[in-house]
């Protein structure tokens, strides 16, 4: 990922988006972080919201490796908007949108 200027926010980039895939059953700051063996959120907090990167650029470079890696011509995409109620009162986004 040429995207980040140093190693260390590329690090945290990978890392979340390995996080992000994950088969686990909530995924926030601390969870995300655990599943990759991080002590806390502050890495993933940090690249999110302190460090200069184009997410536009990251995208098209997701988008390149997806058509390359898993792009077939005779392939479908579907979308599916289904969503799941949400347990909590006093959690950010608990409410069905």
């Amino acid at each position: 990922m040429h995207r980040f200027s140093r190693s260390e926010p590329r690090e945290s980039a990978l890392a979340y988006m390995r996080g992000l895939i994950a088969p686990l059953q909530r995924k926030n700051g601390w969870t995300l972080a655990e599943e990759v063996g991080h002590a806390g959120p502050d890495r993933r907090h940090r690249m999110l919201n302190r460090i200069e990167w184009d997410a536009e650029e990251v995208l098209d470079d997701v988008r390149e490796y997806v058509v390359e890696h898993l792009g077939d011509p005779d392939a479908v995409l579907i979308v599916d908007v289904t969503g799941f109620l949400k347990k909590g009162v006093r959690s950010a986004g608990v409410q069905r949108q």
